[in-house]
C-alpha cells in the first residue's frame, strides 16, 4: 500500500469514527483520543521532533498545541474536527505539489542509465553511460533515449527533441549530423560518435541546471522563509497574551480566552503562504522547462516580471545567422581571387561571416599555405597566406594596418580584405531575419515591454534595415563586445539582453537577465545565462516573460489573501464570532486554494 494510500484509510477512518461518535453523543475523552490520534499521532510526533530538533514554532507545534489545548479545555469534538480536518488539507496541499513535481520529474528522464558501446570488433556491450569514453562509438537503437551528445556515422532517422527544446516536430537526421543526448531515436538504428563525455553531455547539463535552479531562490520565497520564523513565534506570544491578559484585567472567563487563544493559533499558521509561494516558483520554473525555456531559479523569474526592457542582439539571434556573400567589389584584384584570400585567412574562425567567405570560395583548402592565423575580437581576423599578410574584416581593422579602406552603400556586413597593408576591396555579406523575430517583438509590446533595444557590430546601414523591417526604433550599430556591455549599463530599468550564446557571454552576464538562444550544447552561454532557450524559436522570449509575470502575480494573489482572509478570521476569532472550525478554514481552506493556484504557474496561457 503507497503512502498516500494510506494517508487516505486514515483520514477515512478517524471520519468515520468521529461521526459514529457524535451520532451516538459520545461522552469523555477517551473515546475522541481514538479518531484524534488516527488522523493526527503524525503531526504530533513531527510537532515533538521540531522541539528536539530546535525548531520549536511551526505549523505542527500550532496545530498540535492548538487541538491538544482544545481536548484539555473539553471541546473534543472541535479538537478531533481539527485534526482531520487539517490533514484533508495537508493530503490535498501534497497531492499537488507532487503533481507539479511528477510533471517536472519528467524532465529528469532525459538522461538514460544505459548505452549500447560497440567495439573495434563489431561487438557490442550494454555498459553504463559514464564508462563511455569521448570519440567512442555508441549504437541506438529506435525508440530509445541518445546517451551522450555525437555525431552519426551511420544510419538515418527522425529524432523528438521534445525534452530538450519543447519543440513537438521531431527533426530528421543522417550521416554527418550532429545528436544530442535527450533526444530519442523514433526509428531506424544510429551509429554514433561521441565527441564528449557523459556527465559534459547536453542532458547532464540540462540536470545540472535543474537541480541547482531550487538553490536560486526569489526574494519572495526568501522573505516568507524569514518571516514564518519570526511571524510564528510572535503568533504564539500573542495567543499566550489573548489567553491571559483579559482574564486577569476585566475578570471573565478564563475558559472563554483560552479557547479563543487557541482558534487564534490554528487561524495563524502560517503553512498557505509557506507552502504555495515556494510552489509557485517551482512550478514556474518546471512548466518554463516543458517548453524549451530553462530559468535558473526562483529569482531569475521573479526579474522576468519586472523587466522594462529587452535588449536584442542582432546576428544570429534576430536574424537567422546563416550569411551569404551578395556582393563583391574589388580594387587591385578579380572578385575570385579576393574571396580566394579571404577564405583563406578565415580558414580557423568559427564566425558566421568567416562560413560565409568559406562557401563562398569552397576550395579554400588547396595548396595555399596559412599561417600565423589570429582572431581579432570586434576587428576581425589576420594570417599569412602564401607569405602575404591578409587581413578580412571591419573598417577599424583596415585603419589598425593602415589600409585605405572605401565605403559601401550597401546593407549587409562588410568584410573589408587588405594585403600587405594595401586595401584590396571587400565583400558584402548579408544575413536574414528570423520568420518569427517580428512576432516576438509585437507579443513582448503586448506583454508590456515598451522599450526594445537591437545591438550589433554590423554597420549603420544594415543594423537600420533590420530594425526597421522588425519595428525596432532604437538600434546601435558598430559595437565591439565590450561597447555593447557598455551600453546596456546606460539603459535605465531593470532589463534583459537575448544573445545567441556564442560570443555574447560577457553581455549576457552584465545584463540583469541574461537569455541565451539557441544555447543547447554551448556551455558558455549555459554558465553566462540567467535564462537558457534550448532552441532558436524567438516567441518563447515573450513565452518566458509571460510565464514570470503570471507566476508573480500568482504569489501576489496567494499572499494577499491569505493574509486577508486570515485577519478577518482573527478578528472574529478575538471576538468570539469564530470557532476553530472557521479557524481551520481560515487555515487549511486557503493553503489548499494557494496551493491550487499555485499550480497554475505551470501554464503559460
Amino acid at each position: 500500500m503507497n503512502e498516500r494510500l494510506k494517508i487516505i484509510m486514515r483520514i477515512i477512518s478517524a471520519a468515520l469514527i468521529f461521526v459514529v461518535l457524535k451520532f451516538f453523543d459520545a461522552d469523555g475523552i477517551v473515546p475522541f483520543l481514538i479518531p484524534y490520534l488516527i488522523a493526527g499521532y503524525d503531526v504530533l510526533i513531527e510537532a515533538v521532533e521540531g522541539i528536539r530538533e530546535g525548531e520549536i514554532f511551526d505549523e505542527h507545534f500550532l496545530m498540535g498545541v492548538a487541538t491538544i489545548g482544545a481536548l484539555i479545555l473539553g471541546e473534543y469534538s472541535e479538537a478531533c474536527a481539527v485534526m482531520i480536518f487539517y490533514q484533508v488539507g495537508e493530503f490535498f496541499s501534497d497531492y499537488a505539489s507532487d503533481k507539479t513535481r511528477e510533471s517536472i520529474t519528467g524532465l529528469m528522464d532525459l538522461r538514460p542509465d544505459t548505452a549500447v558501446l560497440e567495439h573495434k570488433d563489431g561487438t557490442v556491450e550494454t555498459v553504463n553511460p559514464s564508462a563511455v569514453s569521448t570519440g567512442s562509438i555508441i549504437v541506438v537503437k529506435a525508440g530509445e533515449r541518445i546517451p551522450i551528445d555525437g555525431v552519426i556515422i551511420g544510419g538515418h532517422s527522425g529524432i523528438d527533441t521534445s525534452a530538450l527544446t519543447g519543440e513537438s516536430m521531431p527533426r530528421n537526421v543522417r550521416e554527418g549530423d550532429e545528436v544530442l543526448s535527450g533526444s530519442v531515436n523514433l526509428s531506424g538504428v544510429l551509429r554514433v560518435r561521441t565527441t564528449c563525455t557523459f556527465t559534459q553531455s547536453t542532458a547532464s547539463k540540462i540536470l545540472a541546471l535543474i537541480e541547482d535552479s531550487s538553490a536560486k531562490k526569489s526574494h519572495s520565497e526568501n522573505f516568507i522563509t524569514r518571516f514564518a520564523k519570526i511571524y510564528t513565534p510572535a503568533v504564539c506570544l500573542c495567543a499566550f497574551a489573548l489567553a491571559v491578559i483579559p482574564p486577569l484585567i476585566f475578570a471573565e472567563s478564563w475558559r472563554t480566552w483560552a479557547y479563543r487563544a487557541l482558534t487564534f493559533l490554528v487561524v495563524s499558521c502560517p503553512c498557505a503562504l509557506v507552502v504555495s509561494v515556494p510552489l509557485a516558483f517551482f512550478a514556474a520554473v518546471g512548466g518554463a522547462g516543458r517548453r524549451g525555456i530553462l530559468v535558473k531559479g526562483g529569482k531569475f523569474i521573479e526579474r522576468l516580471a519586472e523587466i522594462s526592457a529587452v535588449i536584442f542582439d542582432k546576428t544570429g539571434t534576430l536574424t537567422q545567422g546563416v550569411f551569404e556573400v551578395s556582393a563583391v567589389h574589388t580594387e587591385i584584384m578579380e572578385g575570385n581571387e579576393l574571396l580566394h584570400l579571404a577564405a583563406h585567412a578565415e580558414r580557423f574562425s568559427p564566425h558566421p561571416a568567416a562560413e560565409a567567405l568559406r562557401r563562398a570560395y569552397p576550395d579554400e583548402r588547396d595548396s595555399c599555405i596559412v599561417e600565423d592565423a589570429e582572431e581579432i575580437a570586434g576587428y576581425g581576423v589576420s594570417a599569412k597566406v602564401n607569405g602575404e599578410t591578409v587581413c578580412a574584416g571591419s573598417s577599424r581593422l583596415m585603419e589598425r594596418v593602415g589600409a585605405k579602406w572605401k565605403p559601401c552603400d550597401r546593407a549587409g556586413t562588410i568584410i573589408h580584405v587588405s594585403v600587405d597593408g594595401d586595401y584590396a576591396g571587400h565583400a558584402v555579406i548579408s544575413d536574414r531575419v528570423k520568420d518569427n523575430a517580428k512576432s516576438a517583438v509585437e507579443m513582448l509590446r503586448a506583454e508590456g515591454v515598451n522599450r526594445i533595444v537591437m545591438l550589433t557590430g554590423d554597420n549603420e546601414s544594415s543594423a537600420k534595415e533590420t530594425a526597421d523591417s522588425l519595428g525596432i526604433t532604437e538600434c546601435f550599430s558598430g559595437l565591439l563586445p565590450a561597447d555593447k556591455a557598455e551600453k546596456i549599463r546606460e539603459i535605465p530599468g531593470v532589463k534583459a539582453f537575448v544573445g545567441d550564446g556564442i560570443n555574447d557571454a560577457p553581455v549576457l552576464s552584465g545584463a540583469d537577465v541574461g537569455i541565451a538562444m539557441g544555447a543547447l550544447g554551448s556551455d558558455a552561454a549555459i554558465e553566462a545565462a540567467d535564462v537558457v532557450i534550448m532552441d532558436d524559436d524567438l516567441m518563447k522570449v515573450p513565452m518566458a516573460v509571460r510565464i514570470s509575470r503570471k507566476c508573480m502575480g500568482i504569489v501576489r494573489q496567494n499572499v494577499y489573501g491569505s493574509i486577508a482572509v486570515k485577519m478577518l478570521c482573527l478578528v472574529l476569532g478575538v471576538l468570539g464570532l469564530a470557532g476553530m472550525r472557521a479557524a481551520v478554514f481560515a487555515d487549511v481552506g486557503v493553503m489548499v486554494i494557494a496551493v491550487m493556484n499555485s499550480v497554475r504557474a505551470m501554464r503559460a496561457d
